[in-house]
């Protein structure tokens, strides 16, 4: 009886932790971090993914996704957040409102331009994002392609000369990179539409969050 009882409050424990996970800040990119032991994605908000570009007001390309990235890193890495969990993603992660020193993290994410409202789930950011739109801040100093529509694209091959390491995303939303010769490199499958990416370097890829398979 006793071993039941305690296998329920550790359980009833871990329930707890799931639905409110909290703890230091490690910024994968704009709209997913790593909360404590938790991966989160930011509820009501969708960021540029790694590796998508806008267009400035002069029509030039420029990365969008990497600097919303470095920026939102340079704010709360290291902070320590509090989040309350809302689902779980088919990603496995926990989508979550979060805040950090009392404020919401999505509002503040729109509000300097490093994501969008995502509409689809949420209008609670409509206006933040209109306001951004307005004073051309951050990713809305040109244009830039929903990234809903970015990842939708069909699956890619290296475009650039060199970028052979492979950047995917596990069933469980673990960010893994795959370098030529190394055991599951021929079969792994690149695919803009869940995330994925090509890198050039491994510095590159370990930057934007992914870790190195094993074998």
């Amino acid at each position: 009886m006793l071993r039941i009882c305690a296998a329920l409050v550790f359980a009833l424990i871990a329930a707890l932790a799931q639905a409110a996970p909290s703890g230091r800040v490690k910024v994968i990119d704009a709209d997913t971090w790593d909360v404590g032991d938790t991966r989160v994605r930011i509820f009501g908000i969708d960021a540029p993914e790694l590796g998508q570009s806008c267009t400035d007001r002069d029509g030039r390309d420029w990365s969008c996704g990497d600097w919303a990235t470095q920026q939102t890193r340079a704010r709360y890495q290291g902070h320590v957040a509090s989040c309350d969990a809302l689902d779980t993603d088919r990603y496995g992660r926990t989508v979550a409102r979060c805040t950090v020193g009392g404020q919401d993290v999505a509002r503040e994410l729109v509000r300097n331009g490093w994501a969008l409202a995502f509409r689809r789930y949420s209008l609670d950011y409509d206006l933040d994002e209109k306001a951004a739109h307005v004073a051309g801040v951050g990713i809305h100093r040109g244009t830039i392609q929903q990234p809903a529509e970015f990842r939708a694209r069909p699956v890619q091959p290296a475009t650039v000369e060199g970028c052979k390491i492979k950047g995917n995303i596990s069933s469980k939303g673990e960010r893994i990179y795959h370098l030529p010769g190394q055991e599951h490199y021929d079969r792994t499958r690149i695919s803009v539409s869940k995330g994925e990416r090509w890198f050039c370097s491994e510095a590159e890829a370990r930057a934007a969050g992914w870790r190195r398979a094993r074998r």
